[in-house]
Order: structure tokens, then C-alpha cells, then sequence
């Protein structure tokens, strides 16, 4: 008897704790800590008229070609509507990369353009963006031209055979980056890192023809 006992004081003693744990969990709070989802924030994407996103590029937009950078248009939305960009938005960035290739047997891949410090208050990229520093405050940085001489946009220029995949990926920033033009892959990706309040891709594929 003085068993049972002891057992049915231990099952009421765990039961309350359990409602006490249970009644201090925040609302709304889903499978323990973090489990809660916090106010939907805006959303970056972007959309190009030069060709539809993960479709062939044209060769005015190529290496091989006129070379020109694409257009691009950025657009915020909460849940399915159009919005403001978030407040602290600052500036943009974009780094345009070959996936396809291994440079030097590692797992970088190749950068062909990048820019950085574009104005928050821009509402996309126009076809033919110059090189170098813009009076807007755009810098371009490091990629295949900035190695050649001035900094610039340098469109795919996979040979013939199998497409390559190139991807443009354009961060909106709640910061303006303090890097030279000459900075590396690896430090504007540093610089950007805790200053990312959006994030969105774009794709093209291209190869020389026979």
C-alpha cells in the first residue's frame, strides 16, 4: 500500500511539472525552441526580358558575343503581393558565376562578374552596365575582366558541347561595403555575411555552337 502510494505521488508530481513547462511555452511556439514562426518578411526576386530564368542566353549578352550584361528588374513581395523593400535596405550586390566548371581541381568555381554597392533605391540593373566605378556609387569587382584591366560584366563563354549553367545571385544588403575594386571573391562574400536581408537567383545556359 505504502508503495502504491509513493508511486501515484511521483505520477501526480510529473504531471504537474509537465502542465507547468507546458503553460510557460510561448505561443505559437511548434516542437521546442524555434519551432515558433516569427512575422513573414519580404522577399527578394528578380526577372530579365533578356531571356527567361534557366533558358538559353543570347549572344548579345555573351562573352562570345556583344558581351553586354542583362537587364534585370528587382521586385519585393510579402506572401503573394508586391511590397516595399525592407527598411534598412542599404545596397545590392551580384555575383555572376560559371557552376559548371572546377578551377584548379578545387571547388571553386568561375567568377565572371560581380558588383557591389548598387544604390538600395535601385529598381534593377539596365542592359550594358558600365565598368569600373559608376557615379551612382556601383563599383564593379573582381571576375574574369577585373583581371584583364577595368572591372566589368564578362557574359559566359562555354565552348561548344554540353551547356554550362551560369548564375547570377544578387544579395540585398542593410550595409554599403567598404572594399576596393580590386577585393577578392572571398572578402566580398565575408564583408556581406550578417548584412543579408534578401537574397534571390537567376540562371542562364550557353554554349558555343558547332
Amino acid at each position: 500500500m505504502k508503495k502504491r502510494k509513493q508511486v501515484l505521488s511521483l505520477a501526480v508530481i510529473a504531471f504537474s511539472s509537465c502542465a507547468i513547462v507546458m503553460a510557460q511555452a510561448p505561443a505559437g511556439a511548434k516542437g521546442g525552441p524555434g519551432g515558433g514562426k516569427g512575422a513573414p518578411r519580404p522577399v527578394l526576386s528578380v526577372t530579365s526580358t533578356a531571356w527567361p530564368d534557366g533558358g538559353e542566353v543570347p549572344m548579345q549578352n555573351a562573352g562570345r558575343g556583344g558581351n553586354k550584361s542583362p537587364a534585370f528588374e528587382f521586385h519585393w513581395t510579402l506572401g503573394p503581393n508586391p511590397t516595399n523593400p525592407p527598411e534598412n535596405l542599404q545596397t545590392y550586390a551580384v555575383i555572376f558565376h560559371d557552376i559548371e566548371n572546377s578551377t584548379n581541381r578545387t571547388t571553386t568555381d568561375t567568377l565572371h562578374w560581380s558588383a557591389f554597392n548598387i544604390p538600395g533605391t535601385a529598381k534593377g540593373l539596365p542592359e550594358g552596365l558600365g565598368g569600373g566605378d559608376l557615379p551612382d556609387g556601383t563599383r564593379n569587382g573582381p571576375g574574369i575582366a577585373a583581371g584583364r584591366g577595368t572591372p566589368s560584366y564578362f557574359g559566359p563563354g562555354a565552348g561548344p558541347g554540353p551547356f554550362h549553367h551560369y548564375v547570377f545571385e544578387f544579395y540585398a544588403l542593410d550595409t554599403k561595403l567598404d572594399l576596393p575594386a580590386n577585393t577578392t571573391r572571398e572578402d566580398l562574400l565575408k564583408a556581406m555575411d550578417g548584412h543579408v536581408v534578401g537574397k534571390a537567383a537567376y540562371v542562364g545556359r550557353f554554349h558555343a555552337v558547332q
